[in-house]
């Protein structure tokens, strides 16, 4: 009984002391209702709705009836990779060849002393006739000193004259998943799918911690900026995330971290453990590994049950023997891992899911929540069984974005794509559709960009005017929920964040206006005005 009366007069304690920030009057998205306000005490929602309004508070930001909504969680990103990329040359949304050109030599020229010259953003559909990018091609501008760049996906790589000499690209023997493309004369063209990369990115030297913290700093600045306060790092996780511990040292990190470990056929998923151990916190775990078992549609390395529709008479590699794969995957449940498998071509998918199942017959079923990366392409069969695995599906809706495209379309077919990026068909079975950018492998990082083409399946010039495959599109609220809610549930994390109610992390965003009163076809012009992290205010527009 006594302890009953404490907890009463603790609990009304707490109600009466006042919170430290009110956002009110305006739109309070909760992740289940539409309220009217959010209260925060220290780093938690203290009350929503009208219980909000009746505290006293500190600080208020009077929403003017602007949206406020949980924080982005982006669930499948490389966040080092990218914010080094701030860095670099960067290519993305440059869409000619001469307009390329220029980019580079006018880096190089601002960069007189870099050793080489790296950065990447390039895309397929930018190069005349859609062939692809040669070493002449930067030869024109740049021949002096060695240029690698990534192609916006991170799967093919564009090297100059001088870069494929130093890799010794073409006396050196390949093999594996990838292929250095040679013309006509026999000779490397340049253009570098996948594995191949390496033979030129080894001899690259390496980044000083130095520049990553720094760099890690600008990213953290820029995720702030918009609205992203939870990611999921896909891969390379160990190394990573020594940089994140480093920099938490001296400063407060403005976003939670959770990351997952490379795998192949040949790890051993028990001695990672320690690891996963030592990282479990809110703010920076590892819970997972990861496989790469295909490539991309564009450079035809992701695994199709047919062929591509563009002449090429294969369906496609997988990176690993679907055999190895499987019984890895045993391996990692049965280890107690949660497992990405990038899977983008509807083969790679069916392995995907198959290897789930074996494993969980083999293993017995648990809370899992195994996740495909991708899923460009699926074959109609294999739809309903993410929601009777309980896999998660982790999709980048930017990388449907209309103007990207063309040669994607051109090497899947008619027939595959009425399922390309297919958000609804999936979500319809109650599949949880969880959404992510891929950053830097895509064409922008922001969130309101990639709910803008969920909704819409149109660039954000309106092009083309009915949207591109527009069955597949998907609600304004599903596509919300996939940004938030289903992220924190892809970490395990859906106690503590991805909604807006008492007792749960105070990580908000405060957009320009609100979209559920907005026309679908101006989604993109939305801001985000605040950032709340840790119930902080870490960014303001104004």
């Amino acid at each position: 009984m006594k302890a009953m009366v404490l907890a009463l007069l603790l609990t009304a304690l707490l109600a009466a002391q006042p919170a430290g920030l009110l956002l009110r009057n305006g739109k309070v998205w909760t992740g289940e209702e539409i309220t009217t306000a959010v209260a925060i005490r220290g780093n938690r929602i203290a009350a929503t709705g009208p219980a909000a309004l009746r505290l006293s508070a500190r600080r208020t930001i009077d929403l003017k009836g602007r949206l406020a909504l949980p924080g982005f969680n982006d669930a499948h990103i490389h966040f080092l990779d990218g914010a080094l990329g701030l860095t670099r040359l960067d290519l993305t949304g440059i869409c000619t060849l001469p307009a390329i050109q220029k980019a580079i030599a006018d880096y190089a020229q601002a960069h007189p002393t870099a050793p080489w010259i790296t950065g990447g953003g390039w895309e397929y559909t930018c190069f005349p006739n859609l062939r692809m990018p040669t070493k002449e091609d930067i030869d024109a501008v740049v021949s002096d000193r060695p240029v690698f760049l990534d192609a916006y996906d991170g799967h093919s790589g564009w090297a100059n004259s001088k870069a494929l000499r130093i890799g010794e690209v073409e006396s050196t023997p390949f093999s594996g998943f990838g292929e250095v493309v040679k013309g006509a004369d026999g000779k490397p063209t340049g253009f570098l799918k996948e594995a191949a990369k390496r033979l030129v990115s080894r001899h690259i030297p390496e980044t000083a911690r130095a520049e990553q913290l720094a760099a890690l700093e600008a990213g953290l600045r820029l995720a702030a900026r918009l609205g992203i306060t939870s990611i999921q790092n896909a891969a390379r996780g160990a190394a990573d995330i020594e940089v994140f511990e480093q920099y938490r040292k001296t400063k407060k990190l403005t976003l939670r971290a959770s990351f997952a470990l490379s795998a192949n056929g040949k790890t051993d998923f028990a001695s990672l453990l320690a690891l996963r151990e030592k990282y479990k916190g809110p703010d920076l775990a590892i819970r997972s590994v990861k496989f790469f078992l295909d490539g991309v549609i564009e450079s035809h390395t992701a695994a199709m049950l047919e062929n591509y529709s563009d002449g090429t008479n294969s369906p496609g590699p997988t990176a690993l023997e679907p055999a190895d794969f499987a019984a890895a995957v045993r391996l990692a449940d049965k280890a107690g891992w949660q497992i990405y498998t990038h899977a983008i071509g509807d083969r790679a998918v069916r392995l995907s899911l198959d290897a789930y199942e074996a494993a969980r017959q083999a293993n017995g079923t648990r809370d899992s929540r195994h996740r495909i990366e991708h899923i460009e392409v699926i074959h109609s069969d294999d739809v309903p069984r993410f929601a009777r695995l309980g896999v998660l599906p982790v999709m980048q809706p930017i990388h449907a974005y209309p103007s990207t495209v063309e040669v994607w379309s051109r090497a899947v077919g008619e027939k595959r794509l009425p399922l390309s990026f297919p958000w609804a068909s999936i979500a319809q079975t109650g599949a949880r559709l969880t959404f992510s950018s891929d950053w830097p492998a895509s064409i922008s990082l922001d969130p309101i960009r990639g709910i803008h083409n969920a909704v819409n399946r149109m660039t954000i010039d309106g092009k083309p005017p009915g949207g591109w495959l527009p069955a597949q599109r998907v609600s304004l609220e599903a596509a919300l929920r996939a940004y938030t809610q289903a992220g924190a549930y892809a970490s395990f994390e859906e106690g503590i964040k991805g909604k807006l109610l008492p007792g749960m992390l105070a990580d908000i965003v405060v957009l320009s206006g609100d979209p559920f009163a907005l026309p679908a076809p101006d989604m993109h012009q939305l801001k985000v005005d605040h950032t709340i992290f840790d119930g902080q205010i870490i960014y303001s527009r104004n």
